[in-house]
């Protein structure tokens, strides 16, 4: 009878989403592991995740794979669980390494490798298994690069994340409940660092009625572009935060749907047509007499009548 429930259990356990071997190493333990941060992860819509333990000979590390709605979302948890002192990886379009591990994003899904950096070929193979891998495009982002403090940016899509990131900035400010999303980083400048956010509203209305929302709040700096406000709280370089909320400005891209002319819009190829279409009757018109004038000799000499199928005319 046990043996019968374990194999109960066994089919109703989900599948697992790292593979049984990533080259030469071979899977020795999965397990979902709690997650820190469980509120962010909420926020962040995650559906699914594991942590699994692959072993070389005497050499392992640990995997963590970590599933998401969509690319927005991986690139926000991509951002938070970046290391600091992280440098770009060329693995992946978006992908971050140390000495010992690799964060990279495949879609909206997030690795996550401890003691191991894997080769091209490694993260092919476990990428090339993924499920529901959803390839949408990341949203457009507004902050400059310049004095950029390296691996300081967050997106944020929600109040528990702006908590963790900007505890100063009160989420009743924000405006998460009308569709907000944010982008932060600290930039670097001699008098210390300045933290600086860019709230995108889904209209312009919106934006309006958050920036005088902003306003209101003790020693902040507010910039409006269109549907982005850009926010500074108490900037500790005054000079370095207008500057850079001075470079985020929105860009709107009007697209035109363009006539594109085809052959009928051309007037020299309805002429050379027309001439076409005229030497087609002309021809029908030649060959036509040329029937009918020879069925007409054809049923004279058949009758030996010269005057047979003689037209009759009526003067009236």
């Amino acid at each position: 009878m046990k043996f019968f429930v374990c194999l109960l259990l066994a089919g109703l356990a989900p599948a697992a989403t790292l593979p049984d071997a990533i080259g030469t190493w071979h899977r020795t333990t999965v397990a979902q592991p709690a997650l820190q941060d469980q509120a962010i992860w909420t926020e962040l819509g995650l559906k699914d995740w594991e942590t699994a333990t692959y072993e070389s000979g005497a050499a392992k590390f640990q995997a963590s794979v970590y599933r998401l709605p969509d690319t927005t979302a991986s690139l926000a948890a991509f951002d938070w669980l970046r290391p600091a002192n992280a440098t770009p990886s060329k693995l992946a379009p978006m992908a971050s390494q140390t000495p010992t591990s690799l964060l990279a994003v495949h879609g909206n899904y997030v690795l996550q490798f401890e003691g191991h950096k894997p080769s091209a070929e490694e993260l092919a193979q476990i990428t090339g298994q993924l499920q529901k891998v959803d390839h949408t495009s990341l949203p457009t982002l507004h902050l400059p690069s310049a004095n950029l403090v390296s691996n300081s940016e967050r997106y944020v899509l929600g109040p528990a994340a702006l908590q963790k990131f900007s505890p100063q900035i009160p989420a009743a400010a924000a405006g998460f409940n009308q569709g907000a999303e944010a982008e932060m980083a600290v930039f670097h400048s001699p008098k210390g660092d300045v933290p600086v956010l860019v709230f995108n509203y889904p209209t312009w209305a919106i934006a309006r009625e958050r920036a005088v929302s902003f306003e209101k709040l003790p020693g902040i700096m507010v910039k409006k572009s269109g549907p982005l406000v850009t926010v500074s709280q108490s900037p500790v370089d005054p000079d370095l935060a207008n500057k850079v909320l001075s470079q985020v400005l929105f860009k709107s891209d009007v697209a035109f749907q363009e006539h594109v002319p085809t052959l009928k819009d051309n007037i020299g190829n309805l002429v050379i047509n027309a001439f076409i279409l005229i030497g087609i009757l002309l021809c029908f018109a030649l060959v036509s007499g040329l029937l009918v004038g020879g069925v007409r000799a054809w049923m004279r000499r058949g009758s030996g009548n010269p005057d047979a199928d003689t037209l009759t005319t009526l003067h009236l």
